[in-house]
């Protein structure tokens, strides 16, 4: 077996398709958008290059077949935030073959510690935790759309290597309509609360207008930056050029009535976003986004193909938690998924094992879990001593 660092165009090429070929039997495996991925790694599109580095590799077999790859990334950020410097692992995808699998994590390890980084942490994304983060070990069904989904034989692989479970991430999933499409209501207790305080004086809410993007992306600037800076040890503020740029590239599935501000005396509290899952259609287009896909894309938007949402993120600012404004937004939103019959279903994803609040909430919507990843954790210094993720933020409080 021969490791190749992806540098030519044909490296490439083969670094994106060596996916297709892998699932091509797996009825619930959704192809990503090749220029999504190849978009992680180009530093004139991926922001994460200005303060970070990656790199990636393709694993052949005697005969050069592509038969794996990874990529490794330090986010320079994120590595300071940790005890000790760390960096990451992602875009993992093997053939069954133990020895293969191995390879590429060496590969990777070996680069990281050439860094100086004593810790790497996968599989993971160069960029932020919405997409392409954990390793799914329970909920092997098509994934909505940033969610990965992989091979059930990884498992064994990360952690015969010496990855230790780090943190657990958590998808809830709820009905929205039944069978025979009646709406499904939230539990009484959070339609009451949500009532009360939507006639508290004082209180208002609005969803997302791109008329007004400019005003929405400030409030969601403020409550984000308010409510992470003291929940994240790698925080950093959200840039609101970067999310400005994130709006527009979502814009052709962006519904705005899908995402819902809370106000207290016109200053915003609190924000929920959910988008429609891209993933029930790019199922159909293996990768590509040519002129013909985009005309079925129209298609299928128009005709209500996505049926599934996806709660992507939301924030409430901490003087405000705990007062309900959460079960208010959510009553919001109930009254848009009356008017709109063609959503059925809405995933809530995902909630570190390390948030107890955020899976009470989801718990008192009625919602169950279904799905379960994993972030590992490699210690590079075998001196170091391997700790979770919730009981270093227990350690630091």
């Amino acid at each position: 077996m021969k490791i190749i660092e992806v540098k030519t165009n044909q490296d490439k090429k083969e670094f994106i398709d060596f996916p297709k070929e892998l699932y091509k039997a797996d009825p619930f495996w959704v192809c990503q958008l090749d220029s999504g991925i190849e978009s992680v790694f180009d530093p004139s599109k991926n922001h994460n290059f200005k303060h970070g580095e990656a790199i990636r590799w393709i694993l052949k077999d005697d005969d050069s077949h592509t038969i794996g790859r990874i990529a490794a990334f330090i986010d320079k950020v994120r590595s300071s935030a940790n005890r000790q410097p760390t960096g990451g692992i992602g875009f993992f995808e093997v053939i069954e073959n133990k020895e293969a699998a191995f390879i590429l994590f060496k590969t990777a390890l070996e680069w990281h510690a050439s860094k100086g980084m004593e810790a790497m942490d996968g599989p993971i994304n160069f960029g932020e935790n919405d997409n392409n983060w954990g390793l799914l070990v329970d909920g092997f069904v098509q994934q909505g759309f940033g969610m990965p989904y992989n091979k059930k034989y990884y498992r064994a692989y990360f952690e015969e290597f010496g990855f230790k479970n780090y943190f657990e991430q958590y998808s809830y999933h709820r009905d929205v309509r039944t069978h025979d499409n009646k709406i499904v209501r939230f539990p009484e207790r959070i339609m009451k609360i949500a009532e009360w305080l939507s006639r508290r004086p004082g209180y208002s809410f609005r969803h997302f207008e791109f008329r007004n993007k400019e005003k929405y992306v400030k409030d969601i600037v403020e409550i984000y930056n308010s409510t992470w800076s003291v929940f994240k040890e790698d925080f950093t503020p959200l840039d609101p050029v970067i999310l400005e740029e994130s709006l527009e590239k979502a814009k052709l599935i962006i519904d705005e009535k899908l995402i819902w501000f809370a106000y207290f005396n016109y200053k915003p509290i609190a924000f929920f976003v959910l988008f429609p899952d891209l993933n029930q259609i790019l199922k159909y287009f293996n990768g590509k986004m040519n002129m013909w896909n985009m005309i079925r894309f129209i298609y299928f938007k128009a005709t209500h193909k996505m049926t599934r949402m996806r709660a992507v993120v939301g924030g409430v600012h901490p003087t405000y938690q705990n007062s309900g404004v959460e079960s208010a937004i959510f009553l919001q939103l109930y009254k848009v998924f009356m008017k709109k019959p063609w959503f059925k279903e809405l995933e809530l994803s995902w909630v570190g094992d390390y948030n107890p609040r955020m899976l009470a909430i989801y718990e008192a919507l009625g919602a169950t879990k279904a799905k379960t990843h994993i972030t590992f954790r490699y210690l590079i210094n075998s001196n170091l001593q391997f700790v979770r993720f919730k009981d270093e933020r227990s350690d630091r409080q």
